[in-house]
C-alpha cells in the first residue's frame, strides 16, 4: 500500500512561468522519503493552456 502527497505550483497568468522551482519542490520530497510519481499540467486557463502543475508523490506506508 502506498500513501500519495499532491503538491500544486501555480502558473504566473501573464508569463505562464511557475511561481517557485518545481525542481526544488521535487528535491525536498524526494529527501523526506517521498518518489515522484507524475507532473501533471491540467489545460483549465485560457485556451486551454495549464494554470499550474500538480506534482504527484508517493511512499510505501509503514506497517
Amino acid at each position: 500500500m502506498y500513501k500519495y502527497k499532491f503538491e500544486k505550483i501555480e502558473l504566473s497568468k501573464w508569463s505562464s512561468k511557475p511561481k517557485e522551482e518545481y525542481q526544488d519542490v521535487i528535491n525536498k520530497y524526494a529527501n523526506e522519503g517521498w518518489r515522484l510519481v507524475q507532473i501533471f499540467a491540467p489545460g483549465i486557463a485560457a485556451y486551454g493552456s495549464a494554470a499550474y502543475y500538480e506534482i504527484i508523490f508517493e511512499r510505501p506506508l509503514q506497517s
